[in-house]
């Protein structure tokens, strides 16, 4: 019989088929609240320190006091991880806005909800990595700045969906998605890459794109290894003209883009530069230095 895992929710545990949030609770009446996906690996959490640091800038900026300071939260993520015994796992932390009434008011929610869930996660794992996935450009453009950025994990995301199910419907793996001036901005769950005459290119978030812990932690090791990383400006057709194109995430981790909107991209293979970077990457996920212990 499979493990009934516990999820926390404001302090207590329940078991998963009995965690439950009020139907009155902003994050399901209006997707009023902030996430973050983390992973632990062999009892490592990777980055927790700097997930739990953006979950709390993604907070102040919709003006969402979480009820537990960052070490607080810590601790429950790990003891939350423990209860369930999972040493490799993919965690979601979420904190909404709360049980409030059935109007937009934020001040009638008096409380926020602070809901962890450990388990584990499965995204283009396996064949998918070792030979790419086909991408599409969709119609679906990234909310801009001044709305309701992707630069901020918020439960709202409705536009990711949609680009989803546009791929879905074509029958690609996975969506791009443009901004409101025709650039490439992300996927709709992971940064995006592109090598190009031996340089490393990523969107700038100014296009509404998240500013990406994986992202930052792919440019490092691309200087380090020697070569260029910047951000810049990304049309359709320099992506369909790119040496390698990749995608980057926490639980996409590092995935090859071998075809997007029916071009080939490079040699049709996951490129060398890019299977660097996914060697290089799965030796630091597996750093104790890079993350805070389980145990």
């Amino acid at each position: 019989m499979e493990k009934d895992l516990l999820i926390y929710i404001d302090g207590e545990y329940y078991p998963k088929s009995q965690a439950k949030v009020s139907v009155y609770d902003h994050g399901l009446l209006y997707g009023d609240g902030v996430f973050e996906g983390i992973r632990a690996y062999n009892s490592i959490v990777f980055k927790l320190k700097e997930h739990i640091d953006r979950l709390y800038r993604s907070a102040r900026v919709i003006m969402l006091n979480i009820p537990l300071t960052k070490e607080e939260m810590i601790n429950a993520v790990l003891a939350t991880l423990r209860k369930n015994n999972l040493r490799d796992a993919y965690i979601r932390l979420v904190v909404t806005r709360g049980v409030g009434d059935l109007g937009l008011d934020p001040r009638k929610c008096p409380k926020p909800t602070v809901i962890i869930i450990t388990d584990v996660i499965k995204l283009h794992s396996g064949e998918p990595k070792e030979k790419g996935i086909r991408a599409m450009i969709v119609w679906v453009k990234r909310d801009p700045v001044d709305a309701t950025s992707h630069e901020v994990k918020s439960l709202n995301y409705l536009n990711s969906i949609l680009g989803k199910i546009e791929a879905n419907i074509a029958g690609f793996d996975e969506a791009i998605c443009l901004d409101k001036n025709g650039h490439i901005s992300e996927g709709v769950a992971e940064n995006l890459f592109i090598v190009q005459n031996g340089k490393i290119l990523t969107p700038p978030t100014s296009t509404g794109a998240l500013v990406g812990i994986t992202r930052d932690i792919v440019m490092k090791i691309a200087e380090k290894l020697g070569y260029k990383a910047i951000e810049s400006t990304i049309t359709p057709t320099d992506l369909f003209t790119a040496e390698e194109a990749f995608f980057t995430g926490t639980a996409a981790e590092i995935i090859p883009i071998v075809e997007v909107n029916k071009r080939m991209i490079g040699d049709g293979k996951p490129g060398s530069i890019t299977r660097l970077l996914m060697q290089e990457f799965e030796k630091i996920v597996r750093d104790p230095k890079e993350g805070t212990s389980i145990y």
